[in-house]
């Protein structure tokens, strides 16, 4: 990631008539010029007694604080917002209870690479151990930042004022450096306040730098020689590919070669659906034939991927990777993913895009003469049709409650080709990524490290607000959409026009699924009231509770007049739309599955 110089210094913006010369100037407030500097424009969060200081620093700047009703709310809108900037997302959290509360939308961002820094208030420095108000260190061999030292890159406890623009300097950057993540900044509250000369906020200007070195011209030489010789090569691309310059890179070496791509599921939309090679994802919700040509491929290049245990079937050969006999080459920005999951043939720690371009090179030094393999192209082609026309049966369907596929292809109908899915657990999640058609000018965004219910519509705030202008849509479960109901008040407040689709089946479906194919019930995964009976709150009267529109679909006819009057209106929308309970198709294996059925009796 290239971050450039900062600009120079922004101006406080003050509401009050006093000189900005004869106020003194305290951390809190160079802080935010120091996020001024950086260009950062929105920071997420909620207030507390030990960061209001800061806060009344954010109202004298240009930096837009956008406040919350919870906290998981918060860092989940944060994510979405540095997803779609491709900059570290800013979240300020109160002390105990508030930082608590946002520490399941920071693992999430941290388990998908997403840079994300977290401010968080504490208890006064001079009290630390005398448990005041809501501090949580019962034990006294600990503070609260090692609730977060499990996912984050790093940590930092400020104990001296000065120390403080030099640890936002580095919280930041690291957050945003190499492969991206989340980093924790602990600020106990009378830092903010102490005296701390104006200056500071210019000391520790962000470092300018450059991606990894590029891969080195014999290692790119000898992956070259990998793809010539490969008779059965495969391209697995992750998000690491997400990048325009890499993503040409790749295909044009694909196109080259006439090799099929498989991309992982955060990967989804990085790739139009339509491209002649592509195969689709591999692994649990991968199809067959997505599986078995990974199984036989001779070669595999890796790029930017992790190998997940979805996308590699719980890493069990006998369904979708197996290496050896396959030979895997895999880039990565990440040393610790290098032989992580599989043994490497050739292992290179560097940008994609920069090993991709050393790779072109490479192949034209060697004079590569380009591969044709029709067959190969018509055989992705007749799969790939067969998919989505299964699904465009299926989403023909007039049943009422609405079958997943029918709410599927009436969204892609209604939606511009550049519009945005949002998307947490379950059908709106695996059912999209398997088999819902999108073009690259789109965007597919989804928790795939944590696979958290709830980041659908809190993230989709965040999405919008860095993107105003495109069609953003928080398809989610009813679970998902109970989990964040605070996401409302804010989209109305805003006036943010995402559209939350809630796939309503009165259950947690997936789960209720797996159970049910297991033990043969589903206990405990279904909402049900008094009499048994299933039961759902009217999400769309929240909505307008809430001030925004709300429709209640009653007819399978009902969801697409629903859509296009969201979309016209620009307004921030819920549409609830009662679901039959229908398990995604999977393909592919999942261990646990094997485990639930007495693999070990």
């Amino acid at each position: 990631m290239t971050i450039a110089n900062p600009p120079q210094e922004a101006t406080l913006m003050s509401t009050d008539t006093t000189a900005p010369e004869d106020r003194s100037s305290t951390g809190a407030d160079v802080v935010v010029r120091q996020l001024e500097a950086w260009g950062v424009t929105h920071v997420f969060g909620l207030c507390g007694h030990t960061n209001i200081a800061l806060l009344d620093a954010f109202g004298r700047s240009s930096i837009d604080f956008v406040v919350f009703r919870h906290e998981q709310t918060a860092a989940h809108a944060a994510d979405g917002y540095a997803r779609a900037t491709g900059r570290p997302g800013v979240v300020v959290v109160h002390v105990g209870p508030g930082m608590m509360n946002a520490v399941t939308g920071a693992a999430t961002a941290a388990l998908d690479s997403v840079p994300l820094v977290v401010i968080s208030g504490d208890i006064p420095s001079y009290y630390r151990g005398r448990h005041p108000h809501q501090e949580v260190n019962l034990h006294a061999d600990a503070d609260q930042t090692a609730i977060y030292r499990p996912f984050v890159k790093r940590a930092w406890d400020v104990s001296r004022v000065e120390d403080l623009p030099r640890f936002l300097e580095r919280a930041y950057w690291t957050a945003g450096s190499g492969r991206p993540g989340v980093t924790l900044l602990n600020v106990p509250m009378d830092m903010f306040s102490r005296p701390l000369g104006v200056e500071a906020a210019d000391a520790y200007p962000l470092p300018v730098t450059t991606s990894p070195p590029a891969l080195p011209s014999e290692t790119a030489d000898a992956i070259a020689a990998e793809l010539v010789r490969a008779e059965r090569p495969l391209i697995y691309f992750g998000g690491g590919v997400r990048k325009a310059d890499a993503k040409a890179a790749m295909l044009r070496i694909a196109d080259r070669f006439d090799i099929p791509l498989v991309h992982s599921l955060m990967a989804k939309s990085v790739v139009s659906d339509d491209h002649p090679l592509l195969l689709g994802m591999p692994g649990f919700w991968g199809l067959e034939f997505t599986n078995e040509y990974a199984r036989s491929a001779d070669l595999v290049l890796a790029l930017g991927t992790r190998f997940a245990e979805t996308d590699a079937s719980s890493w069990e050969r006998d369904y979708t990777w197996q290496f050896p006999p396959s030979r895997l080459v895999q880039i990565d920005v990440d040393s610790a993913e290098i032989g992580r999951n599989y043994p490497v043939a050739i292992g290179a720690v560097a940008d994609v895009s920069q090993a991709l371009d050393a790779i072109e090179a490479a192949l034209d030094r060697a004079g590569a003469e380009p591969v044709e393999r029709p067959d190969l192209r018509g055989e992705i082609a007749e799969t790939r049709r067969a998919l989505f026309a299964d699904t465009e049966e299926r989403g023909a369907s007039d049943a009422f409650p609405l079958r997943p596929e029918r709410i599927l292809k009436d969204v892609r109908e209604h939606l511009p080709e550049d519009s945005v899915l949002v998307t947490d657990v379950g059908w709106n999640k695996n059912g999209v990524a398997q088999r819902y058609p999108m073009s690259d000018a789109g965007r597919f965004i989804t928790p795939g490290g944590a696979s958290t219910m709830g980041f659908g519509p809190a993230a989709a705030l965040g999405v919008q607000l860095a993107w105003p202008d495109r069609a953003v849509v928080a398809l989610v479960g009813d679970g998902g959409m109970s989990a964040q109901l605070a996401a409302l008040p804010t989209a109305v407040e805003r006036n943010l026009p995402v559209v939350f689709v809630v796939m309503n089946n009165a259950a947690h479906g997936t789960i209720a699924d797996l159970q049910a194919s297991s033990y043969g019930a589903s206990y405990g995964c279904e909402f049900l009231d008094r009499d048994g009976q299933p039961y759902s709150p009217d999400f769309a009267a929240l909505g307008r509770a809430c001030g925004a529109e709300g429709y209640l679909v009653a007819d399978v006819a009902d969801l697409g007049k629903a859509l296009a009057k969201a979309l016209e209106s620009r307004r921030p929308t819920v549409i609830d739309v009662p679901m039959v309970n229908e398990p995604v198709p999977t393909p592919g294996h999942w261990n646990i599955k094997d485990i639930y059925r007495g693999v070990f009796d």
